[in-house]
């Protein structure tokens, strides 16, 4: 049992270790070091041109993160590109789907472009399981799972050593919830990673795009879109071109180099 208690701290506190010290990024090249310090300092300067350069290379050199995705889209924000802002913004919140802050300044980008939004509705389950995943990143969730097994297994050596029926009736419905709650927690860490790997949405970088009936400069004209909307892929296969749908419903085709996956 002592063992046991000790394997179960042991891996909270790996978990907790991991979640920490990714906190931190650092990018160096042969004669400049960058770190997140040197791009907020800049920010809160004002030289959002610095930030911009510092945040990309950061990006760049050690890969994703929710919080210098979100200080980029606010300095490119700042500096009115809202493409660009609504781009990192999107991206931050595939990280950091809890993150308040992300999503209101998402939004506040938002209704700077042309193209407002129309959410369509959708059924009650789906916005639930939406809202639901969104509670945590899906590290969140896979140390949440991690956290609630350990919890079932603990449950089930209490449950097997207890003498007390009453005791051990308490203990197997906590088991249940244990169970239950590894099951929701795994099911949402899996979607949240299937979202981060498979990025169906991207944003218009253009000013304005033509989307037409027919992957080519002589399909028909179905409407224009314009920078910051954001579009859902549907057919990548053609190399210049991308199927799309909107939000509204309305599908057609636009070239692939006037939008940026998310």
């Amino acid at each position: 049992m002592k063992q046991l208690l000790i394997y179960i701290i042991g891996v909270i506190l790996c978990c907790f270790g991991n979640t920490l010290s990714a906190q931190t990024i650092v990018s160096s090249d042969s004669t400049v070091v960058y770190t997140k310090a040197m791009g907020d300092s800049a920010y809160a300067a004002a030289d959002y041109a610095t930030a911009i350069r510092v945040y990309e290379q950061l990006l760049s050199a050690y890969g994703e993160s929710a919080a210098i995705y979100y200080n980029l889209g606010g300095a490119y924000y700042k500096v009115g590109a809202m493409a660009r802002a609504i781009l990192n913004y999107e991206r931050a919140l595939l990280f950091d789907p809890s993150n308040a802050d992300i999503r209101f300044n998402l939004e506040l980008a938002r209704s700077k472009t042309i193209d407002k939004s129309t959410l369509p509705s959708e059924l009650f389950f789906v916005c639930w399981w939406r809202d639901f995943t969104s509670m945590l990143s899906a590290d969140g969730w896979a140390h949440t799972a991690i956290l609630c097994f350990l919890v079932l297994i603990l449950c089930l050596v209490l449950f097997i050593f207890c003498k007390k029926g009453k005791t051990k009736k308490i203990i197997f419905i906590f088991a249940l919830f244990s169970l239950l709650c590894t099951v929701l927690a795994n099911l949402s860490a899996s979607y949240r990673t299937a979202k981060l790997k498979h990025r169906e949405s991207a944003i218009i970088m253009d000013p304005s795009v033509v989307v037409r009936s027919t992957p080519s400069t002589a399909g028909t004209e179905l409407f224009i879109l314009h920078e910051g909307k954001k579009v859902t892929i549907k057919d990548d296969s053609m190399n210049a071109w991308l199927e799309i749908l909107v939000e509204d419903g309305n599908i057609g085709w636009l070239p692939a180099e006037s939008v940026e996956r998310i």
